[in-house]
């Protein structure tokens, strides 16, 4: 690593933890599979991040014919009426929706309701399974994502959430567990950014021509599938300002629980190069809204991929 790069972690580090954030960052470079990262291997819970390996799982089971994506599921309703949840999540009354579009609104909108559907057809278990044949490891499906809506945030008055938010902050330990379950990575859906970034890169490599020497074990349809409901994320709010733009696309998830704040995704540039890129932080600041905690992801995060990007002459 050069000393240049050395200075710039050293940097990004001090920003982060001026911006009151504990992060874990990850860049790779899909083609030539160099990488910078912030302590990319720390353990977090990874809160709706885990709808990526889900809708994989429930694709292969499609494509096997084990299911069928025009198959009608009825949906009860959440009827949630705390910030945040989107989509199936809120509705008051029970729908009616095909697997198909129960994906849609699983990774493009992050609805938890459709999540929890695909769920009861594919369980955690298997969702795990399907990642261990994928040969994808450092992500652990242990639950569906109930038990994310039932944490203390959802119990107090809005004026009162950044209480639930300073419990989330110091009620951890050493060895990260939680008196939250939901925090607690042994008991909690959980991954790293390396792990992320291994998934996003089998997903981008399963097709023809792509950048990189490695095969996927994913199949290309699966995969296309979702890199197009990643392409279609309507969460924009969080890494998307600094990657997407009229000369690159950005396709990513996001994840938000508590005092988490996490995205993963791939910008792909006009010019052919494509970087994967997993950004997983937990904020020590007790409040429930930080926009400036959302930019300041993206900033680092851009940072790193621009590392990248200037050791490689443009192509020709």
């Amino acid at each position: 690593m050069t000393t240049g790069t050395d200075r710039l972690l050293r940097e990004l580090r001090r920003t982060l933890r001026d911006g009151g954030l504990h992060g874990s960052f990850l860049v790779r470079d899909l083609e030539t599979g160099e990488e910078v990262g912030i302590d990319p291997d720390i353990e977090y819970p990874v809160a709706s991040l885990v709808k990526v390996p889900l809708a994989l799982a429930t694709l292969e089971r499609v494509r096997l014919g084990e299911l069928d994506g025009a198959m009608v599921i009825e949906v009860p309703p959440g009827r949630i009426t705390t910030p945040g949840p989107t989509g199936l999540s809120r509705f008051r009354h029970a729908a009616h929706i095909a697997v198909d579009d129960l994906l849609y609104l699983s990774i493009s909108i992050s609805d938890s309701g459709a999540a929890d559907a695909l769920f009861a057809l594919t369980p955690p278990s298997r969702v795990a399974a399907s990642l261990q044949r994928w040969g994808l490891r450092g992500i652990a499906v242990r639950h569906t994502m109930q038990e994310l809506m039932e944490t203390p945030e959802e119990r107090f008055d809005p004026e009162d959430v950044h209480l639930a938010h300073a419990l989330a902050i110091d009620a951890g330990t050493p060895g990260r567990g939680h008196r939250l379950p939901q925090l607690d990575i042994s008991r909690a859906n959980t991954g790293t950014a390396r792990a992320f970034v291994d998934l996003l890169q089998a997903v981008w490599q399963s097709r023809p021509g792509a950048a990189g020497t490695e095969e996927s074990a994913i199949h290309p349809d699966v995969a296309a599938r979702v890199r197009g409901l990643m392409a279609d994320n309507l969460m924009r709010h969080r890494l998307a300002p600094d990657f997407a733009s009229d000369s690159s696309t950005w396709s990513s998830k996001t994840g938000t629980l508590l005092n988490l704040r996490h995205e993963v995704g791939v910008v792909e540039h006009a010019d052919g190069r494509s970087y994967a890129i997993a950004v997983l932080t937990e904020s020590r600041v007790a409040a429930g809204r930080q926009p400036g905690a959302e930019a300041l992801m993206g900033q680092v995060a851009r940072r790193l991929r621009d590392e990248l990007r200037s050791r490689w002459a443009p192509l020709a």
